[in-house]
């Protein structure tokens, strides 16, 4: 019984990891985006170019925090939760 219950305190941990992950589409696509459409803007103004430019990599650089904090809970789903929640079984059990 102790087997399968942290088989299954893995599996969720394993999963659980892989859903957080499926934010990284999120950045990925805002990011292409602004970049598009920046190089639209550019293209019709190109003296707004120094402006443009900062403008979009500030915007970038807060959409990414998204994918990174994913990534951080992605980590550690895998490598911290299941020592953690297999100790605390284990207390409760025995």
């Amino acid at each position: 019984m102790l087997e399968i219950a942290i088989a299954i305190i893995l599996g969720c941990c394993a999963l659980g990891a892989g859903t957080a992950m499926i934010a990284g589409i999120g950045p990925g696509i805002g990011e292409g985006n602004a970049v598009a459409k920046a190089c639209e803007a550019i293209g019709r103004q190109p003296e707004c170019k120094g402006d443009v430019t900062t403008t979009m990599l500030m915007g970038c650089a807060i959409a990414e925090t998204t994918g990174l904090y994913a990534l951080v809970i992605a980590i550690l789903l895998i490598f911290v939760a299941p020592n953690l929640l297999v100790n605390i079984l284990m207390g409760i059990v025995g």
